[in-house]
């Protein structure tokens, strides 16, 4: 008798608790994609030169940080730990939802080993498609406004005219070609 290897099941990823952070995340997260992408990425094909790093936000809310990040090969949303009630430890890779003011988002967790754990949103990727900084920083901008924005009341529907809605009997063929002639 043969025996079976087995494979051991996938452990799920580790989870590294992340450390709330009580100052402002922007610095450290601009100066994190500014080194990011003078090291590693100038060269790739999917950047856009035309932009350059910049970080919008941080703004605490619900004790946690959110703030968008354009760098040339995205813009996202991010939420950063500031010890808060929107932070939840997930696996890397993982997908949550967040209730935020504009109505609900996805977030993706990340684990980057010099940021550490943060989940982001994607505005923009690849960001080819923009055609400056001021189009970019924009949409930055106008992203953080939506996101604490309520989502816009639902418009009543238009009042149902009863008459136009009364089903009118079918037309003759002689009724049809009458009117077509101009007689009633």
């Amino acid at each position: 008798m043969t025996e079976r290897l087995r494979t051991p099941a996938l452990a799920p990823p580790p989870i590294r608790p992340a450390i709330a952070r009580d100052d402002d995340p922007a610095e450290f997260f601009r100066a994190h994609y500014q080194h990011v992408w003078e090291e590693r990425m100038q060269d790739l094909p999917f950047v856009n030169a035309a932009l350059s790093v910049e970080v919008h936000g941080f703004v605490r809310y619900r004790g946690d940080w959110l703030g968008v990040v354009i760098t040339p090969w995205f813009l996202n949303l991010f939420l950063v730990s500031g010890g808060g009630e929107l932070w939840g430890d997930i696996p890397a890779g993982e997908r949550r939802y967040l209730n935020l003011p504009c109505g609900t988002l996805q977030l993706i967790a990340d684990d980057d080993p010099d940021l550490g754990p943060y989940q982001y949103c994607p505005l923009i990727a690849p960001v080819s498609t923009l055609s400056d900084m001021g189009s970019a920083r924009q949409i930055a901008i106008d992203a953080l406004k939506a996101v604490f924005a309520p989502p816009p009341e639902p418009t009543p529907a238009p009042a149902v005219d009863e008459a136009a809605t009364t089903e009118k009997p079918p037309v003759s063929r002689r009724g049809f070609l009458r009117r077509l002639a101009g007689r009633s």
